[in-house]
């Protein structure tokens, strides 16, 4: 069934000094998309740390587990800080910025430009590209296509397209 969760037992390997721990195995999920919204690593830490400050006891223990909480709260502070200095403005000097850049230039980019200033093989380029219509909404369409076919109809080398990003 699924998302059935199952413990079996493994015999010991010195059954007279240790007990065996529980494996878990976990059924796949058929229905995981159904299950709801995914949650972010950030949001669990988040409302783990909130289930931490509302057990009061937990504040007055010293143990590896509250020391570890306390790393977890400085981290996502951190991050927290380094996110709400400019939100809604995208990181400066980073490769997808660049990339940006050269597509919104009037005379746009070929592949092989973004390829030289990002240092990306050609299908990651082109991974950038449905990345970036997929999870920000932004387009990106051919504004020009140059074939060149050499003699005999050969191919396609030397062919390129010049890539802009759609207004």
């Amino acid at each position: 069934s699924a998302g059935r969760v199952t413990q079996t037992k493994q015999p010991p390997a010195n059954p007279g000094r240790f007990k065996a721990a529980p494996i878990i195995h976990h059924a796949p999920a058929a229905k995981a998309a159904q299950a709801g919204p995914r949650v972010s690593l950030r949001d669990s830490a988040s409302a783990l740390l909130v289930a931490w400050d509302a057990c009061l006891a937990q504040d007055t223990i010293d143990s590896p587990i509250s020391r570890a909480v306390g790393e977890l709260r400085g981290e996502l502070q951190v991050r927290q800080a380094r996110t709400s200095l400019s939100p809604g403005v995208p990181r400066q000097r980073t490769k997808q910025e660049a990339v940006l850049m050269l597509l919104r230039r009037p005379e746009g980019a070929t592949i092989a430009q973004i390829m030289k200033v990002t240092g990306w093989q050609q299908h990651t380029v082109r991974h950038f590209f449905a990345g970036l219509k997929k999870r920000q909404g932004i387009s990106v369409t051919a504004l020009e296509r140059v074939r060149q076919v050499g003699p005999g109809a050969q191919g396609a080398r030397g062919s390129y397209s010049v890539y802009v990003v759609a207004a």
